[in-house]
């Protein structure tokens, strides 16, 4: 199977000279000049991982895109940021500063990038803005045909809370629950009395939660910093949400008396039929993947199942839906900013839900049919895709097994 640009455009190794932190930036490729990533910030980040995740937004981004689509958006080009700092250090902050004043130029031109795993948009915009960005997507301005009432529309679908959430958070968990129901529906499997069990209650997990309890499944496993809670009888969602800090750990003096209270990893052997890991990277490895038990992995986090795991599981009957389907619905705020969709919650889930869908749809048929996994599907889907994006918008870096062109910067 082919792959994208056996190297990417630009990776950077940045240190802090206050603190010695390092972080990293990495884009994959341009597409009209401009990629998309967000930025995390956890203790351990490496480059290697931040390059992986960039990869994956380029094959996210070219799974989304339609070239028989009247629709404004285009999708951009793959990157991401991160840095190895745990964000709940009394010097985080100030590392996030000093890191986004040292790569404002990218930001200002070629990446435009948002919350991700440790950070919210939130605390990213505060520190954009002490670093002295206009925004963290500036970068994709020249591309909008009306600046500022694209900007007016983002900033209006911002402000939008449902029951207590942000829009913002709630787009990439409807994305997620509608990838795990189409494989329920492909699957035969009524939603009522369906089990999940997710690791993390922050930004992704937390709103997967809500959306797939909406649905009539019952979630009986929540797994975050402190350890799992369970409860073979469902859990109490909303309470749950309302009980979570900025870092989606649950207050547990919230909990009812029957929950129960159980170790960090219990979450991978809890008796469900669908596993949400929607936290941290890696989290799934050759040796605790024995513990699963569920029919299906559904990947809201990035890279969150190891090959070798991945591996074992197929071999065992478990079916892996792959994060650069599963969680790449934030991609709606694309379509928001370019006017497919307005600041409206009900229309951003209805646009969602029939968009991964439909993308869902393609992946498992493209897996029955070539005898592969749902992530080699996608794989091959975004490498079918990728050579006309090139072709159409031309990129910087090298496309698919041609000679790359270069038109200029918002170039059609």
């Amino acid at each position: 199977m082919p792959s994208p640009s056996p190297a990417p455009l630009i990776s950077l190794t940045w240190t802090d000279h206050v603190t010695g932190t390092e972080g990293y930036l990495v884009v994959d490729r341009l597409v009209r000049g401009v990629s998309s990533g967000g930025l995390r910030m956890r203790k351990g980040c490496t480059l290697a991982e931040v390059t992986g995740l960039a990869r994956g937004m380029t094959m996210k981004e070219a799974l989304h895109f339609d070239a028989d689509s009247p629709a404004r958006y285009i999708p951009l080009g793959g990157a991401k940021g991160g840095i190895d700092c745990d964000p709940r250090d009394p010097a985080a902050y100030g590392v996030l500063v000093r890191f986004l004043r040292a790569v404002r130029p990218y930001v200002e031109n070629v990446w435009t990038t948002g919350e991700d795993l440790g950070l919210g948009q939130d605390v990213v915009d505060r520190a954009a803005g002490e670093a002295g960005l206009v925004s963290t997507v500036q970068a994709v301005y020249p591309l909008l045909e009306d600046e500022q009432e694209a900007r007016r529309r983002l900033a209006d679908a911002f402000a939008v809370t449902v029951r207590g959430i942000g829009l913002d958070e709630l787009v990439g968990g409807c994305g997620v629950a509608e990838s795990a129901l189409a494989a329920l529906d492909r699957a035969g499997v009524a939603h009522s009395g369906t089990r999940v069990s997710l690791q993390g209650l922050g930004t992704m997990g937390g709103a997967t939660a809500r959306f797939l309890s909406d649905a009539g499944l019952s979630i009986v496993a929540v797994a975050d910093v402190k350890g799992t809670i369970a409860n073979p009888a469902g859990l109490d969602v909303e309470a749950l949400l309302a009980a979570r800090d900025a870092h989606g750990v649950v207050d547990r003096g919230a909990l009812r008396a029957e929950d129960q209270e159980l170790p960090g990893d219990a979450w991978l052997g809890t008796d469900a039929e669908i596993l949400v890991p929607a936290a941290v990277s890696y989290a799934v490895d050759a040796v605790n993947q024995a513990a699963i038990r569920a029919r299906w992995v559904v990947e809201a986090a990035n890279m969150p199942v190891l090959p070798e795991a991945e591996a074992l599981l197929v071999g065992r009957g478990i079916t892996v839906l792959p994060d650069v389907v599963v969680n790449s619905a934030t991609n709606a705020w694309w379509w928001t900013l370019f006017g497919d969709i307005g600041p409206d919650a009900e229309e951003a889930f209805r646009h969602t839900r029939r968009s991964m869908r439909a993308l869902v749809d393609r992946v498992l048929e493209r897996a029955a049919a070539d005898g592969c996994t749902p992530r080699a599907a996608a794989h091959a889907l975004a490498a079918d895709r990728l050579p006309v994006m090139a072709e159409r918008f031309g990129w910087y870096g090298q496309p698919l097994g041609r000679t790359a062109r270069d038109p200029g910067r918002g170039v059609g």
